[in-house]
């Protein structure tokens, strides 16, 4: 019988390993900000990581990286991709790391989604960005991958990436990919009109960044134990001169002489 019982035991602890979840950070960056994401996402993970590198680097400055990406997005031609040392079949979840180029995911991804199959996957988003785009890459990702799973994705700011790690690890709690406890964010109050002192905190949230992102006609706010955080509804103008809504968010840490930042744009 206790032969019999430990037989159980250790047929139980195999399938167990054998049905062990694996777990991969995959990730393109160029100038670095992604890659610190990425390995600070596979610290806290523990997982396997690799760099997605284009055959023909993307050198030079922003302006640049725009202007080849932009007359590549124009012809439809994607950048050549460097073979993965990894093999994506052993994999089940796979974090797929980019920086917004474009208001979407960097074109070596878009190459790499098309030379390799992820039907099946549970794939999760994560991604750096001078205002937002966390949002719109995550809908392209799912029209490319429609058979994948992809669930709800982490982005953050450049200017904002010694905050990420923090902020990472709740993520990862609160979506079941890492054990660990936090309290529950609030919800954010209704829109209400803005007034002259959310103004004031609007403005010292933006006024530094390089573009207008508008002028806010509604907020809503939340009061955490680390900040308050705002929820602004935007009027603004594209590119085109069109009248556009955004969501722009901003935080206030709860220390004394905290500023305002601004954390994410959802257009």
């Amino acid at each position: 019988m206790k032969a019999t019982l430990f037989s159980l035991a250790m047929m139980a602890a195999i399938m167990t390993g054998c049905t062990k979840q694996k777990t991969l950070v995959l990730y393109y960056s160029q100038t670095g900000t992604t890659q610190a994401l990425a390995e600070e996402l596979q610290k806290q993970l523990g997982a396997d990581i690799e760099r997605i590198e284009a055959v023909v680097p993307y050198d030079g400055d922003f302006q640049a990286t725009i202007e080849r990406s932009g007359k590549e997005r124009e012809s439809g031609e994607l950048p050549e991709i460097k073979p993965l040392q990894v093999n994506l079949a052993d994999y089940d979840t796979i974090f797929i790391g980019y920086p917004i180029w474009f208001g979407t995911y960097a074109l070596p991804i878009a190459t790499l989604l098309t030379e390799h199959d992820f039907a099946g996957k549970t794939i999760v988003p994560f991604c750096t960005f001078g205002s937002g785009g966390l949002n719109t890459s995550t809908d392209a990702l799912k029209e490319a991958l429609p058979q994948a799973d992809i669930r709800q994705g982490y982005g953050v700011r450049q200017a904002r990436i010694e905050a990420a790690p923090k902020e990472l690890e709740r993520f990862l709690v609160e979506n079941g990919f890492k054990e660990g406890t936090f309290a529950p964010l609030p919800d954010y109050s209704e829109q209400q009109p803005v007034t002259a002192e959310d103004s004031l905190v609007f403005d010292a949230a933006c006024s530094g960044y390089q573009f207008t992102l508008g002028t806010p006609q509604t907020v809503g706010k939340r009061q955490t134990d680390e900040s308050t955080d705002y929820k602004f509804t935007v009027k603004g103008r594209g590119f085109g001169g069109e009248e556009t809504t955004s969501t722009v968010y901003v935080t206030v840490g709860n220390e004394e002489g905290a500023k305002p930042e601004f954390t994410e744009v959802e257009r």
